[in-house]
């Protein structure tokens, strides 16, 4: 009996590598002490990229404080100069004057 290549593969060289890499992995012994480091470098950058997941993920306004501070303005005694002069000074300082 005469074995032909079906479709282009040779059933018997498909069953002698697999001989071949089942005897070559008994051959090879694993080694267990295996390690990596990571550079300073890698530790920022992903440092760097939770953070801004972080950020993305956070919303801009922030309406827990938005509501508190339109409750603080319907009373007619929070808005006095004292709290005026603060607000303009902690803007001003935002703006770096």
């Amino acid at each position: 009996m005469m074995v032909q290549n079906i479709n282009g593969i040779n059933p018997l060289n498909n069953i002698q590598n697999t001989r071949r890499t089942t005897e070559a992995a008994r051959n090879i012994s694993v080694s267990s002490s295996d390690s990596i480091t990571v550079s300073d470098e890698a530790k920022e950058a992903a440092k760097v990229y939770f953070l801004n997941k972080v950020a993305d993920e956070t919303p801009d306004v922030r309406s827990d404080l938005v509501a508190a501070v339109k409750e603080k303005i319907k009373d007619p005694n929070y808005l006095n100069s004292a709290v005026i002069g603060a607000t303009a000074d902690r803007i001003l300082e935002s703006f770096g004057f």
